[in-house]
């Protein structure tokens, strides 16, 4: 059975049999995960495995948004899971003492890869590495390491280390740049009136920093200067000349969630749109299996370059490497508060 090129989200802790029968004849690339499917590692556990068991593929991914801070889908009040800092917490560190902060977000990406991977998640969407400017919403605020570039591209690396040491992949995100946002993209269509030429100086080179990496989860965002009508998600133009081109990213591109209410139309036609534009793979999150079966319809198979990047992303994963849990406890103190 040929593998469908998208990635769904299901309804609560375990499978329903409707759902279960879904992936085993759709066959998704693979599932993700929020906080209404968490409960305990154990159960976790359990609906990873039954969900590969589904599709027949035991390299089938399943991804999670676990960045830390205000997006920690394994976390308090839990006490199964750590508590992870915001992004912002190590960019903060790295003002003062820019060796430590370095050190402290390899080892807490680290600490986070072992919590995902020993119950079945292999990639988490992280790091973001967005840019905030004044005046913008605060959907990203403090998810974003640094105002500073440099820094932002420093520590988005280290973070990504230590999750690949523990064998997790990374989904850079939101590309090509979401800190510039006036509204929310989980409610409204962000614009943003930018010129090209600030854009490829703030926005675009933290991205074009991480070109290598595996995978990348595009901006429901409209950059006018660029493309006036469609955001990255949908936009041939920016997906080709700005994020494959200028960027120079040829990792797998995966869509932002399609169930946002950023974009317009039906699930079938954003489908559509954004498979023509050129994203390799469609995400859908809020998993209602009638918007399932919907996406499924519109997916087509995985094949071609997608495919290629599909399967190069899963083999740049490796297996988790040992560490000093007792320093990266340590490290992990410096930045979470009480």
């Amino acid at each position: 059975m040929k593998i469908r090129s998208f990635i769904s989200g299901c309804e609560g802790t375990q499978l329903s049999s409707a759902e279960t029968s879904f992936f085993h004849e759709q066959n998704p690339w693979g599932l993700i995960l929020f906080k209404r499917n968490c409960e305990t590692p154990a159960q976790i556990a359990a609906l990873t495995a039954t969900f590969r068991a589904a599709v027949g593929r035991k390299d089938a991914p399943v991804f999670i948004d676990q960045e830390g801070g205000r997006v920690q889908r394994l976390g308090p009040p839990s006490n199964y899971w750590r508590k992870y800092p915001s992004a912002r917490a190590f960019g903060d560190l790295y003002a003062k003492n820019p060796l430590a902060a370095l050190r402290t977000a390899r080892h807490v990406g680290r600490l986070m890869a072992e919590d995902l991977i020993e119950i079945g998640i292999t990639a988490d969407c992280l790091p973001v590495l967005d840019i905030p400017q004044a005046g913008a919403h605060d959907v990203i605020g403090n998810r974003a390491y640094s105002l500073d570039i440099e820094h932002v591209m420093a520590l988005a690396r280290a973070h990504t280390a230590g999750l690949m040491d523990g064998g997790v992949l990374p989904v850079i995100k939101h590309i090509p740049g979401h800190g510039r946002s006036d509204v929310d993209s989980h409610h409204n269509l962000p614009v943003v009136n930018a010129k090209r030429e600030e854009l490829e100086r703030v926005d675009f080179p933290p991205f074009a920093a991480f070109a290598d990496a595996p995978m990348a989860m595009t901006a429901h965002v409209i950059y006018s200067s660029i493309d006036k009508t469609a955001p990255a998600t949908l936009s041939r133009k920016i997906i080709k000349s700005i994020i494959r081109a200028q960027i120079g990213f040829r990792g797998l591109l995966i869509t932002d969630d399609l169930s946002m209410k950023a974009l317009s139309g039906t699930l079938s036609e954003k489908c559509a749109k954004a498979l023509s534009a050129g994203c390799d793979m469609l995400l859908h999150c809020n998993g209602k299996l009638e918007e399932m079966q919907e996406v499924a319809a519109a997916a087509g198979d995985l094949k071609g370059k997608a495919l290629r990047r599909a399967k190069a992303a899963l083999k740049s994963a490796r297996k988790p490497q040992a560490f000093d849990r007792k320093t990266a406890l340590k490290d992990l103190d410096l930045v979470v508060s009480d």
